[in-house]
């Protein structure tokens, strides 16, 4: 492993990567709307910068939602709020293979 286990997380903004894919075409309809109520909801949160999401070309049911938060603690808030466990409530049934949710912050 390159970077150290132990290393402070960053500090700064904290971007959000997390590929969603959903369990076939009949679960894109419903993952649509959910993606994008999730980001309309998302985007009236303290601290949120931006909410992409994304979808792949030839493959509806692959989503990147892509999310910029001012803080770690702005985007732990975001998490705790009811709306965004309702979200992956919501989703879990219709993901096809669990969500890839990664964090990052910018190499200083």
């Amino acid at each position: 492993m390159i970077a150290q286990q132990n290393a402070a997380p960053p500090t700064g903004p904290v971007y959000v990567v997390v590929h969603v894919d959903v369990n076939g075409p009949s679960a894109v309809a419903t993952a649509n709307k959910l993606l994008l109520d999730y980001a309309a909801e998302c985007r009236k949160d303290k601290g949120a910068v931006r909410i992409d999401v994304f979808v792949q070309d030839y493959k509806p049911n692959h989503y990147t939602v892509i999310e910029v938060w001012q803080t770690r603690e702005a985007y732990e808030a975001h998490r705790g709020r009811a709306y965004s466990k309702e979200y992956r409530e919501k989703l879990q049934p219709l993901l096809g293979s669990p969500l890839d949710e990664r964090w990052h912050g910018v190499l200083q």
